[in-house]
């Protein structure tokens, strides 16, 4: 994507947006008082309790992280397994650059598998006084040259497809996000041709130094490797290149320049985001505060070492709480291949008479063939164990609700698919994160989610993922939707079909 393509900006923010935008320690706009002693005392007012909101929307999520990373105070720690160089990541990495400019202290860790930043920019950040940038397990791609590669994959097979698939983004160890979404544009429904579906939670109070420890559990493992170290036995890092040279100021002054071009950072989204009108009072409304739980793997996910099995904390937590279904299990995961292991669960829980819905992509919205294959390789026998399966469709109607800039991208649409991580248990009990219902969320890939015991986020939840159901935005699994595919496609993914890589998948 060029920035031209993923440049433009709507103008219609929801009124939960405003409100978002106030708690994440919006000053003056916001009404009189210190809102960081108002953050403090609602979480003091909520002993043992975590508040949290659910982000739907794309650029709600987008809005959120905006006013976190432009009013903190001392630290943002990240976390994320994909950070694209396209518009919404560049502007993402001048946020935190700004940041860390006025002295805020920034930690990110970027999986090695898809990052895409250039050597030039990695460096240059990583030699700001005020950003740490650290790589988990880098065996692909950040100072890994093309024969060490390929020795990684033949010599340790399961080391190399182990990734770290968390995203979790904390201010001041007070606030945090975690969900599904990437650090890309087609996370926050900013991309011209393919966009997801996507959630994620914004939470604060109790369940935040759980975050915040599972980061620093990441931070000083040895699979996560600071970037200086990476490049500097190549030669890449010289001991004279400090953060004053012009080669680094020259990739701070691009990226400054990028953020302040109206194409890229429209004077609207600025105008919202420096006179938000909501104020305080309406905060006790929006927020949500109850009992929640952070799950998270440990680094390298489990102490198996051969094979591609081995499973993890999340998984068995995750397994307990489907486990523990009276009458019901809704599910929302953009991949759907069930292991050995998985289908034994899901058979135990049908034969108790539990009903499982599971909301999951088409061959024509997926943007994963390979992972479709194994789908398409146990539909049939998922459908005759009874699991009730709806496909998205790539032009779902609510797309027109989800998406607030459709209308300007009306004569040329793009295509949507599902890419959020939900469960919800009996109604009752909620879970967002990270975790996709395949074999590698659950032998391979860390993981990592809120488990939020909370009836009326579930509920609401719920209402969302029965509409993304519905045949305008999906088809049933049963009435043969490949037929909607692309011819190549239905080729393709016959191909892959026949491959023994479901333990990859």
């Amino acid at each position: 994507m060029t920035t031209s393509q993923n440049g433009n900006r709507g103008r219609r923010p929801a009124t939960t947006v405003w409100v978002i935008a106030c708690l994440l320690f919006a000053r003056t706009a916001c009404g009189s008082g210190d809102p960081r002693s108002f953050i403090d005392n609602e979480i003091a007012a909520h002993p043992g309790k975590t508040g949290s909101y659910v982000l739907e929307r794309g650029e709600e999520a987008l809005l959120a992280r905006a006013w976190l990373v432009d009013h903190a105070r001392r630290s943002i720690d990240v976390q994320y397994f994909i950070w694209s160089t396209d518009n919404i990541g560049t502007l993402a990495t001048e946020a935190l650059l700004r940041a860390a400019d006025r002295g805020v202290h920034v930690r990110v860790i970027v999986d090695d598998l898809l990052i895409d930043a250039p050597d030039a920019t990695l460096l240059a950040l990583a030699l700001h006084p005020d950003i740490d940038i650290r790589i988990y397990n880098p065996m692909h791609s950040v100072g890994v040259p093309l024969r060490t590669r390929i020795v990684n994959i033949l010599t340790n097979f399961r080391g190399s497809n182990q990734r770290m698939h968390d995203k979790t983004f904390v201010v001041d160890g007070q606030i945090a996000i975690t969900g599904g979404r990437n650090m890309a544009d087609e996370y926050f429904d900013f991309d011209h041709e393919y966009n997801f579906r996507d959630r994620e939670v914004l939470v604060l109070g109790e369940v935040v130094p759980a975050i915040s420890a599972s980061f620093e559990h990441f931070w000083t493992n040895d699979l996560v490797v600071p970037v200086e170290k990476l490049f500097d036995g190549f030669g890449l890092l010289q001991a004279h290149v400090s953060v004053d040279t012009d080669q680094v100021q020259q990739v701070y002054r691009q990226l400054r320049a990028y953020a302040a071009s109206p194409a890229n950072f429209a004077p609207e989204i600025r105008a919202v985001l420096a006179d938000i009108p909501a104020g305080f009072p309406q905060l006790a409304s929006k927020l949500s505060w109850g009992g929640a739980k952070f799950l998270s793997d440990r680094p390298g996910k489990s102490a198996r070492r051969a094979g591609l099995a081995g499973g993890g904390l999340t998984t068995a937590a995750l397994a307990a709480l489907v486990e523990s279904a009276r009458s019901d299990v809704l599910i929302q995961s953009p991949y759907l291949v069930m292991s050995d292991a998985a289908l034994e669960l899901f058979r135990r829980v049908l034969a108790r008479g539990v009903r499982v819905r599971i909301s999951t992509n088409s061959l024509a919205s997926t943007d994963n063939l390979q992972a479709y294959s194994g789908y398409r390789n146990q539909r049939a026998e998922l459908l005759a164990m009874g699991l009730e399966i709806h496909e998205y469709r790539p032009d779902p109607a609510i797309r027109t609700t989800v998406m607030q800039r459709y209308a300007a991208l009306r004569e040329q649409a793009p295509v949507f698919a599902l890419h959020a991580k939900t469960m919800v248990i009996d109604g009752q009990t909620l879970y967002v994160g990270t975790f996709n219902l395949d074999p590698r969320s659950e032998n391979l890939n860390t993981e990592v989610g809120i488990v939020i015991h909370d009836p009326g986020q579930a509920r609401a939840v719920v209402t969302s993922i029965e509409t993304d159901m519905l045949p305008a935005n999906s088809w049933n699994a049963s009435a043969s939707p490949d037929q909607f595919a692309p011819w190549d496609k239905r080729v393709r993914v016959a191909f892959w079909q026949w491959l023994p890589i479901k333990p990859l998948l």
